[in-house]
């Protein structure tokens, strides 16, 4: 398998659960020019990561493929407890962080698809983050007596620590959300996390 990514983005979140699964793979450093060339919009019609390769099957949306990487190995068991509802709630809780939680950072991170006025940015980043502070409270409550997002761990533990990253990186902050600050301490002392990390920016969290 060959995971295309770029350092900082939500492809993490597949790079860890490849070391948890311990599948053979490789990956692909992209950069911010190299997602928009003609060979890579080829495999990726949105010039977007992650991109997931495998064999003749190329996968794109983070989503499917963390699905897609804990459906190939469920001896892992990052898909609940094998049974319709375990599942469902880890779909429930990949689901807000992707379609919730992830889109609220965009205001921050893509400032000029949603202004004119750049004079104006500093009150749009303002006002998401105040939304993607509501949004961590409620995580933070659902990890109250957990280690794990539904209790135990599932593909969607990666994608929140990536979150968690994002909210430090921009200074957000993790103040009074300590079930939240004691999930991110762990996971980073997780040998699997650390080599991710390691081998997409060089040094661990």
């Amino acid at each position: 398998m060959k995971l295309y990514y770029l350092p900082g983005a939500c492809p993490l979140a597949g790079h860890i659960v490849l070391e948890w699964i311990g599948a053979p793979y490789e990956t692909v450093r992209m950069s911010h020019d190299s997602v928009h060339s003609p060979e890579y919009r080829a495999r990726s019609a949105g010039g977007t990561v992650p991109l997931l390769e495998h064999g003749d099957f190329t996968l794109t949306e983070n989503v499917a493929i963390l699905g897609y990487l804990a459906d190939l190995h469920p001896e892992a068991g990052l898909l609940g407890d094998g049974k319709p509802r375990g599942r469902a709630e880890v779909m429930r809780w990949l689901g807000f962080l992707n379609s919730d939680v992830h889109k609220a950072f965009l205001p921050i991170f893509k400032a000029s698809l949603f202004l004119q006025e750049e004079a104006l940015a500093g009150e749009l980043t303002r006002n998401a983050s105040l939304h993607i502070r509501t949004l961590l409270e409620r995580l933070d409550a659902q990890l109250a007596g957990r280690d794990w997002l539904t209790g135990t761990r599932s593909i969607a533990d990666p994608y929140l620590l990536v979150i968690l990253r994002w909210t430090v990186s921009q200074d957000i902050g993790l103040h009074g959300l300590s079930h939240l600050m004691r999930f991110a301490r762990r996971m980073e002392t997780d040998p699997g996390v650390q080599a991710a990390i390691l081998a997409e920016e060089g040094v661990l969290a």
